[in-house]
Order: structure tokens, then C-alpha cells, then sequence
């Protein structure tokens, strides 16, 4: 008795719903047992190329939208902005809108103004005029023979015209009510019966097998494409790491431990002392060429001397005022009026 109330008191906790995905083994029967584990070894080893291929699509897309397509688009784009944009908003700036604008001032002046004082100080008045004297005749020529006419002659005529109809629709609902009835239970017999039938008996089990059958087929298809996934992914990263250490580590290595040192020996040890050696009989050359060409212009000259003559210093005329005191004065003597 303490242990049933002791048990009393506690919620009892509710039970756990199994997974839409994963029903439980008790409600699974023998066909999808069955059918599970064949057809998913069949649909992993088709999906999985399938996979492998997308996934190496996916990687080559991506590369090329990177590299090719995005490039590409915004050169597109540019010259498509300055092929048809920039002319098209410059013809709509600077031509439609001054013309649309010079039209719709020639249209104001044209037919707007025109039409406006037509109306006010010609039709307006007119049609005043028109309406008090229409008001009458329309009263006496048309509203009082159309009460007449509908008071005596249309209601007498529509009410027996509506008991006609009435009595017609019954007739009619008769004769359709019985047809209905009659066609009702022949295509019950005929046809619905035997498709209830065929539908309860033949396709009912059949749609259940089937709808098993591609449960098991589209679960298999999730399960093999995520499983791909994985293997394409693993074959990925060992392809990489098969190139990494087949390819780019040796020529990294190659180039790190050999071509570097034999490059800085070649450079320290032939290019170098080439080029000092190059610099030096340039330099050489240089002087070489500079003494024959200060010799050849010493032959030059003392020849000329030994011909014509040593050639007198051209005298500088100085014609700039005297500074000082060889100012010009009139006390001086170098003026032409004190000369002795």
C-alpha cells in the first residue's frame, strides 16, 4: 500500500514517439526488411560516381565563376552601361524631355486655352439653355407614357409571364429530378461499385507495396548521397595530399634545398665576378677611349698650329659704362673737350 501511493503522486512520463524516418523494428515487416539492405547497396554504388562527378562539377563552376564569369560579367556590365545606358539616358535628358516639354507648352497654347474658353464662353451657356427647355419635354414625352405603359401594360404582362415560368420550372425539376435519380443509381451499379472494389481490393495493397518500395528507395537515395559525400570528400582530400606530396612538397623541397644554394653560388661565385669583370674592361675601354680621344685632339691642334699659325685672342670690347673713378667728368681728361 506505501508503494502504490508512493508511485501514485509521480507523473508518469510519456512515452517517446519513434522517429517518421526510422519506424521501429516491431512495425516493420518482412518486405522492408527485404528490400532495404539490397536496395541500398545497388543505389550507393550508383549514386556514388554521380556524387564524385558533382562534386568535381561544383569545384570546376566555382573556379570558373571566380576566374572567368564575374570578370567577364562586370566587363559586360561596363559595356553595356557605356554601349546603351549612358547614350539612352543623355538622348533622354538632353533630347525627349525638352522636346516632350515643348510640345506640351505648344499643346497648352494650341488646344488647351482654346477648348478651355470654348467651353465657358460657348458650350457651357448652350448646353444651360438646352437643359431647362429638355427638362419639360422630357417630362411630358417620355416620363409620364413610360409610367402609363408600366403600370398598365408591363406589370400585367410580367406577373403572368412569371406564374408561366414558375409552373415551367417545376415541370422541369420533375423531369430532371427523376433523370438524376435514375442515372445516379446506374452509375452506381456500373461503375462505382466495381471501382470501389478494384480500388479497396487490388490497388489499395498494391499502392502500399509500392509506397514501401519508394520509401525504402528515396531513404536509400538520402543515405547513399550523404555517404557519397563523405567518400568523395576523403577521395578529394587524398588527391590533394597524393598532389601536395607528390608534386608541390618535392618542388618546394627542390627549389628550397637545391636550386636556391646552387642559384646563390652561381650568382656569388660566376655572375658576379663576370660582372665586376665586365664593369672593369668597360672601364677600361671607357679610359682607353677617352686617352686616344684627348691624343687624336692634341694632334688636331698642333697640326693646325704648325699650318696656319697661332690664332690671336679675339680683344673684348667693353662697352659698359667705367665704374668709379674712371667715371667721365668734366675735370677729367678723358673727355674729348679736356684732352691736350
Amino acid at each position: 500500500m506505501d508503494l502504490e501511493k508512493q508511485g501514485a503522486g509521480r507523473p508518469v512520463p510519456p512515452p517517446r514517439p519513434s522517429s517518421p524516418r526510422q519506424p521501429e523494428a516491431a512495425g516493420e515487416g518482412c518486405l522492408v526488411v527485404a528490400v532495404r539492405l539490397p536496395v541500398r547497396i545497388f543505389v550507393f554504388l550508383v549514386v556514388l560516381p554521380v556524387r564524385m562527378v558533382w562534386d568535381a562539377c561544383a569545384v570546376a563552376v566555382r573556379w570558373l565563376d571566380r576566374a572567368v564569369f564575374r570578370p567577364l560579367g562586370r566587363a559586360l556590365w561596363w559595356m553595356g552601361r557605356a554601349v546603351f545606358v549612358w547614350p539612352l539616358v543623355g538622348l533622354w535628358r538632353y533630347g525627349l524631355v525638352p522636346l516632350g516639354t515643348a510640345l506640351s507648352w505648344l499643346g497648352n497654347l494650341v488646344v488647351v486655352v482654346p477648348a478651355g474658353w470654348l467651353y465657358r464662353h460657348v458650350l457651357a451657356p448652350l448646353g444651360h439653355a438646352l437643359l431647362a427647355v429638355l427638362d419639360r419635354l422630357t417630362r411630358y414625352l417620355v416620363v409620364v407614357p413610360g409610367a402609363w405603359l408600366y403600370k398598365w401594360v408591363l406589370t400585367p404582362l410580367g406577373h403572368a409571364v412569371a406564374r408561366c415560368a414558375k409552373g415551367l420550372a417545376w415541370l422541369v425539376g420533375m423531369l430532371v429530378t427523376g433523370i438524376g435519380t435514375g442515372l445516379y443509381w446506374i452509375t452506381r451499379i456500373l461503375f462505382v461499385l466495381p471501382l470501389l472494389a478494384v480500388w479497396r481490393w487490388v490497388l489499395t495493397p498494391v499502392g502500399r507495396v509500392l509506397a514501401v518500395v519508394a520509401r525504402e528507395i528515396g531513404d536509400a537515395l538520402g543515405h547513399a548521397w550523404r555517404v557519397a559525400g563523405y567518400v568523395s570528400l576523403a577521395v578529394g582530400r587524398f588527391l590533394g595530399a597524393l598532389v601536395r606530396w607528390a608534386v608541390v612538397e618535392p618542388a618546394r623541397w627542390t627549389y628550397a634545398r637545391v636550386l636556391t644554394p646552387v642559384g646563390h653560388l652561381v650568382r656569388d661565385a660566376v655572375l658576379r665576378p663576370a660582372a665586376e669583370a665586365g664593369r672593369a674592361v668597360g672601364r677600361a675601354v671607357r679610359e682607353s677611349l677617352d686617352s686616344a680621344r684627348a691624343t687624336l685632339r692634341q694632334a688636331r691642334a698642333d697640326l693646325r698650329r704648325m699650318l696656319v699659325g697661332e690664332r690671336r685672342p679675339t680683344p673684348v670690347e667693353n662697352r659698359r659704362e667705367p665704374i668709379g673713378g674712371d667715371t667721365r667728368t668734366l675735370g677729367s681728361s678723358t673727355t674729348a673737350l679736356t684732352k691736350d
